[in-house]
Parts: structure tokens; sequence; C-alpha cells
């Protein structure tokens, strides 16, 4: 790889994993479209690196409180608003782990084409919308509840059709629940760290049973961008989401559909 390729895909990640337009689609589309050769499993281990180590550290207060409430809960049976948050968190996660696990080969090897990509990003962009239109967002996300929670969850199964995205299908459901923009946010940032800690896991234990020769500075150089660009994507998205809306992130899902059914389609 060289450094415009890995520059690319380790901003393209970065940008793209916490913002509701699918950072797995735009990871398959770039190469495709410029006509890179795949950037290999490495890489993109490395790139989820990066994205988990920025969310980690934007949210490190938020996730040590959690983790010790949750403890607490367990070991001490003391409940609070923070470790039910953290149950939920949990709750979430397990429907797109089974699904994932049961389903996962099968998405690989059929879904991860332009024109499912398409249609996924408009459909799922315009639900976005209409979420965002009808949500009467006035909920936090320590206002949830274990329904709301797995409810949140099974929306995320859909996060593995290519083109859904997966903070942007988890915000659909929050807003329909009746939470805040931020508070959907927050909450899905909340549930993709145990999601890209198991994704990134799967991926390194393919890596370590693989034969495939690791370029070092690729990889560095991608957990790098990756890592810095997540990070800077998470503060100006929750800085700007309350007053910006979904709108900006739907016009572009329903232009880049449009343009990929055009191309690949037609």
């Amino acid at each position: 790889m060289d450094f415009e390729q890995i520059l690319s895909l380790g901003l393209l990640q970065g940008l793209t994993e916490f913002l509701p337009v699918s950072s797995s689609a735009h990871l398959i589309l770039l190469p495709l479209l410029l006509g890179w050769e795949d950037q290999g499993l490495a890489f993109d281990v490395a790139v989820h690196v990066g994205t988990l180590t920025a969310v980690v550290s934007y949210f490190k207060k938020d996730i040590v409180r959690l983790i010790k409430a949750w403890f607490s809960s367990v070991f001490q049976r003391q409940h609070s608003t923070d470790s039910k948050l953290a149950w939920y968190v949990i709750l979430a996660t397990i429907p797109v782990g089974v699904f994932g696990l049961l389903f996962g080969d099968f998405v690989e090897s059929t879904l991860r084409s332009p024109v499912v990509i398409a249609v996924a990003t408009i459909v799922f962009g315009l639900l976005l919308w209409w979420s965002d239109a009808v949500g009467k967002r006035v909920r936090v996300e320590y206002q949830l509840n274990a329904k709301d929670a797995i409810t949140i969850g099974f929306f995320q199964v859909l996060a593995l059709i290519p083109g859904t995205s997966r903070s942007g299908i988890t915000m659909t459901g929050g807003l329909f629940l009746g939470l805040t923009r931020e508070a959907c946010a927050r909450f899905s940032f909340l549930l993709s760290v145990p999601l890209i800690f198991l994704a990134g896991s799967l991926k390194t234990v393919e890596l370590v049973n693989s034969t495939l020769t690791i370029d070092w500075f690729a990889i560095i150089s991608g957990t790098v961008i990756s890592a810095i660009s997540a990070f800077i994507c998470i503060a100006l998205f929750l800085k700007t989401l309350e007053k910006m809306g979904m709108w900006p992130f739907v016009a572009y899902r329903l232009v880049l559909g449009t343009y990929l059914l055009v191309v690949y389609a037609f």
C-alpha cells in the first residue's frame, strides 16, 4: 500500500465509523471506484483498533464509571443509573453478536456488492430522516429501559447489511424511541465499544491464523490516522448534532446511493 491509500482509507474509517453514513460501505467502495487492490485483513484490524482507541479515549471517564457501576451491581448488588446503562449496552450488543456469528459468512459472500450498498444507503437514509422527523426527542440515554435497549439492539442487527451504517441505524432506533439526537449519538458510540472490540478480536484471530505478510508501516500509520480522525469526528459530531440534525447525512446518502445505482445497476 502506498501512503495515499493508507491516508485515504485511514481517514475514511475514522470519519465514517461514527457518522450515520456506513464505514464498511465506504471501505468497500473507495478501492473499487479507484481500482485499488484490497487493503487486506491486517489493515482492517489496524483501522478498527484506531477507531476503538478514539471512542474509548473520548468517553474514558464515562466508560470507567459504567464499568465500576456494573461490577458493583454484579458483586455488591449496588444498582444505579450507571449500572443500568452498562447493562443496557450489553443487552443491545447481544442481538448483533448472535446474528453476526450465524450470518456473517453469508453477508461477506453475498451482500458486499455496490447495488446492495446503494439500496441500503438510500432506504436506511430515508428511515433515518423519518425517525428524526417524527421522534419526540425528549429522553436521554439514562431514561432507557431494558425493552428499549433490546429494541435498539435489533435495529443494530440491520447494520450487518453493507450500506446500512451501524451508528445510523442505532440512532434511528433511538430517535423512534424518543431520545434526543445527542443521547442517540452517545448511546450509539458507547455501543460501538464492545462491538468494535469483538469485531476487531475476530479479525485479529483470523490474522494470527493466516500467513499474510504484515506491512507494519501501513498498520501503524492506518491506526494513528483513523484514531485521530475518529476522535475529531466524535467531538465535532456531538457538538453540532442538535443544531444540524440528520438531514445533511440523509442528503449525502441519497446522492451516494443514487450515483451507485446509476453506475452499477443501469
